[in-house]
């Protein structure tokens, strides 16, 4: 029994396999996070996309009435119209509105060029 364990106790044969499989899993794992980030952030892309086209959806409806009178002028059926104008709420896409910023004025005059004379 002493003699059996001393014979697994000096095997080393199994080691570098196990090193070198432990060395390739971890390169694996790291590239499969990677991989998986990359399908995350292309997923809640096109989510966001999905998202803004919902938001766009204009749900404004209107249709008219209709009236069938009869031959002597009486009203044989009425049907009313109706209609909804849609608003925007916060949820809706909003268009991207480009503003003018005005800094403070330059008193140098900027760099000599053509433009300004110099």
């Amino acid at each position: 029994m002493l003699r059996n364990f001393s014979k697994l106790a000096s095997d080393e044969q199994g080691f570098i396999i196990s090193a070198e499989l432990v060395l390739v899993m971890t390169i694996a794992v790291l590239a499969m996070v990677v991989g998986l980030t990359a399908v995350r952030d292309a997923i809640t892309e096109e989510l966001n996309d999905v998202s803004h086209a919902f938001g766009s959806v204009n749900q404004s409806y209107n249709y008219n009435g209709l009236k069938k009178g009869r031959q002597w002028g009486s009203v044989h059926a009425v049907v009313a119209g109706s209609g909804f104008n849609d608003t925007t709420d916060d949820c809706d896409c909003k268009p991207i509105t480009f503003c003018e910023v005005n800094g403070k004025d330059d008193p140098s005059g900027g760099m000599p060029n053509e433009a300004n004379g110099w």
